[in-house]
């Protein structure tokens, strides 16, 4: 068998591992094992091989690891829109309860309903916004 097929095995077989483990280490010495076949394939001999093939691999490992690793760790979306309101807080300009009311939230005054319909806020209040449906807010009593 030609050394070359041997490192294309070697490479499949590790890159095999690295999707069962994600550590975007063996994808790189698969990287290494695919340089070293192409160096095998262009007559390079056993010793100029395990050159390439280390040579390979430790930068892939140096400068793309650090890179892939960044893009899988990307922060979550920022919230935008009504979904940025859940969870601040507001202040009641009106009595609250499960039949309506006001409150004063980012600046704007938005009509409000208590969350579990039971609630009496009174204005003054400190409220959390629990959910938006249509124009209204959901609302809890804050602490």
């Amino acid at each position: 068998m030609s050394a070359w097929v041997i490192w294309v095995i070697v490479a499949a077989g590790l890159m095999a591992v690295e999707a069962l483990t994600l550590t975007l280490v063996l994808g790189m010495a698969a990287a290494g094992a695919l340089a070293a076949a192409a160096a095998a394939g262009l007559g390079a001999g056993p010793v100029l091989q395990v050159v390439v093939f280390t040579l390979v691999t430790a930068a892939t490992l140096l400068v793309v690891r650090p890179v892939a690793k960044r893009h899988l760790h990307t922060p979550a979306a920022q919230r935008t829109g009504i979904a940025a309101l859940v969870g601040q807080t507001a202040t009641a300009l009106q009595r609250v309860d499960g039949e309506g009311g006001q409150i004063k939230l980012a600046g704007e005054v938005w009509s409000a309903r208590s969350w579990d319909g039971q609630q009496v806020i009174e204005p003054g209040d400190r409220v959390e916004v629990v959910t938006i449906e249509g124009a209204t807010a959901l609302v809890l009593k804050g602490d």
